[in-house]
């Protein structure tokens, strides 16, 4: 008897350079790799989509549409190029509008996919209805998700196989149109028993004609496991990457699932161990000179009691390196539990997981609950669809205090509707006055990517990828963006008791040299003179990050706690508030300038 012929498609392109790079991986670096994936016989690949459309516009001077094009140009017209798509927020952070939604679709049609895999983190089946129309109307295959994670222990009410029976069960009555039903577990949490149990039930629900799949991540070290789980109780795929960007953070190996499916009824992908070897060695060559962060080649005994996607976890670290706060990460993951626990039991995937992430690192930063963060508020709040179970009553209270909203029912696509950034027409506009080209597709990269879009489009978006200090040594590209990890050799700017100094620091027992730093008043990315308290009151940095927005000038006359700066940090909004009443004497920052925390932002004189 022939061996069931399971579909497999290759992550390492999308969610691999995610997980592992936080999605910083130069196109022209990792092409030759496609077309050794190509050689080696593999034909779906997941090439877009989610994090990977906003990053190379944040971070890698690229249009993710010309990358689209050229990777559908190298695997050829009849692979199956799928993309990760997040419901009413399409590739965005936030809710799109209507039209917005319509128009990712068909710009994602245009630039090469073939399929959109289309998922909402709270398993809202509201929010998946629209899109589904959207992506069939451009004559793409859609993906249906229903979205996974093991709630930390003591928690209960969703996230069972009741809780996903009653989620596809809600799909299948919607009559939204869909190809295939992919069960998506974006933090690798789940147990490979309720994965069983979880697959079972969907196939004796939608039959054995419907094309059934499992998305895992290593993460929390369960991931074969459970695919293999999977297969046992009738999937019909399987999502796999290729070294170096699997195991850890991403998904299992190529190798180690085939390893794993020896003497089982099991053909993947008809794949052959000597060729996926052979495009490997191509792939670790193109990569070889990216920093691979530690914390993405590792297995976390705690993801099951704080769930941390791996491809945001990398995201997230990334981040902390460049602004020095990676010590906190372990407080972080730490503190992730109570926000899942009382945050209404959303899935942590993009844009939950990383609405967790951000009240979690407030948490930390600012003290608990101190702030809440705008992401995690409006969830909690009804703004971007109905979570699980009821957030706690306690931080509901608390988010409509400090966001100054209400709760609400209300359909997010009606509030996003209303929103003027979210309309094509303002966008067109924005690009006039910018005199950018007004092309569809500029103006769903400006729609999408807000400030950063229009950045990117003027030719001014920074380049920032990592890769290692040899390689950064020799290129002088690597002072666009690349940092040294924490505890390496170098050049270092250090402050004891208020004092800097420059420090030097080498390896093994060589001398490190220490001079004091000149103060100076240069602006333009560097630390400013802090401020004495006889020349007026500092107004002083909360966190690392960037000024985001600059809300007063210098002679204006502001209240105690009145907002005058928002830095940006972690992808979320930090309120800079007065901490006296007076005049605002100087103003010692620039937009998008970055700051350390404790620099001095403006007197109050």
């Amino acid at each position: 008897m022939s061996k069931k012929y399971i579909d497999i498609m290759d992550t390492t392109f999308r969610d691999g350079f995610q997980s592992v790079f936080g999605g910083r991986v130069l196109m022209n670096d990792f092409f030759p790799a496609v077309a050794a994936a190509k050689e080696a016989g593999i034909t779906h690949f997941e090439f877009g989509g989610g994090a990977r459309f906003q990053s190379l516009f944040f971070y890698l001077q690229e249009n993710a549409f010309d990358m689209m094009d050229k990777f559908r140009q190298i695997v050829g017209p009849d692979a199956n190029l799928q993309t990760l798509a997040r419901g009413i927020n399409t590739v965005m952070l936030d809710t799109g509008s209507r039209e917005l939604i319509d128009l990712h679709a068909k710009m994602f049609a245009k630039h090469g996919t073939t399929t959109i895999r289309n998922f909402d983190a709270l398993n809202d089946v509201q929010n998946l209805e629209y899109s589904a129309e959207c992506i069939k109307k451009y004559g793409l295959n859609h993906e249906v998700v229903i979205t996974l994670m093991d709630l930390p222990p003591g928690c209960f009410g969703a996230h069972d196989v009741a809780f996903y029976e009653k989620t596809l069960r809600q799909i299948l009555d919607s009559g939204l149109p869909y190809d295939s039903i992919c069960f998506k577990d974006a933090s690798g949490t789940s147990s490979p028993q309720k994965i069983y149990e979880t697959i079972q039930m969907a196939r004796n629900l939608v039959g054995t004609d419907t094309h059934i799949r499992l998305h895992t991540h290593e993460t929390a070290g369960v991931s074969v496991a459970c695919y293999l789980a999977a297969l046992d109780a009738g999937a019909d795929g399987i999502d796999l990457a290729a070294s170096p960007v699997s195991g850890g953070t991403s998904q299992p190996d190529i190798l180690t699932m085939l390893h794993a499916v020896k003497g089982k009824n099991y053909d993947l992908g008809g794949l052959e161990i000597e060729k996926i070897l052979k495009y490997q060695e191509t792939l670790n060559h193109c990569l070889k000179d990216y920093f691979i962060p530690p914390e993405a080649t590792q297995v976390s005994p705690l993801i099951p009691f704080s769930p941390m996607p791996g491809g945001a976890l990398t995201a997230n670290t990334q981040m902390m390196r460049d602004n020095g706060t990676l010590d906190k990460f372990p407080e972080v993951i730490k503190a992730m539990r109570e926000v899942v626990e009382r945050g209404g039991y959303g899935t942590s995937v993009t844009p939950v997981s990383q609405f967790y992430w951000q009240q979690a690192y407030a948490n930390v930063m600012f003290g608990p609950w101190k702030q809440i963060a705008p992401g995690y508020g409006k969830m909690v709040l009804g703004y971007f669809g109905k979570t699980p179970v009821p957030a706690d009553p306690e931080i509901i209270a608390l988010a409509a205090l400090k966001l100054k909203l209400q709760p609400t029912s209300e359909n997010p696509l009606d509030i996003a509707d209303r929103d003027e950034k979210k309309k094509i027409s303002v966008w067109k506009q924005r690009l006039e006055m910018e005199g950018i080209p007004t092309t569809e597709e500029n103006i769903f990269i400006a729609a999408a990517c807000d400030e950063k879009g229009i950045a990117f489009l003027k030719g001014e978006s920074p380049l920032n990828v990592r890769k290692t200090d040899a390689v950064c040594e020799e290129n002088k590209d690597c002072k666009l963006g690349e940092k040294k990890m924490n505890n390496a050799s170098g050049n270092y700017t250090v402050v004891v008791d208020g004092q800097k100094f420059n420090v030097t620091i080498a390896e093994g027992n060589a001398d490190i040299q220490v001079t004091p730093v000149t103060n100076t008043n240069v602006i333009n990315n560097t630390v400013s003179t802090p401020a004495t308290t006889s020349g007026g009151t500092p107004v002083l940095a909360a966190v690392n990050g960037a000024v985001w927005k600059i809300l007063v000038k210098e002679g204006d006359y502001v209240e105690a706690d009145q907002q005058i700066m928002i830095l940006e940090a972690m992808k979320m909004e930090i309120e800079i508030n007065a901490p006296v009443a007076g005049t605002i004497t100087k103003i010692l920052v620039n937009n998008t300038q970055a700051v350390d925390e404790g620099e001095t932002l403006a007197i109050i004189g």
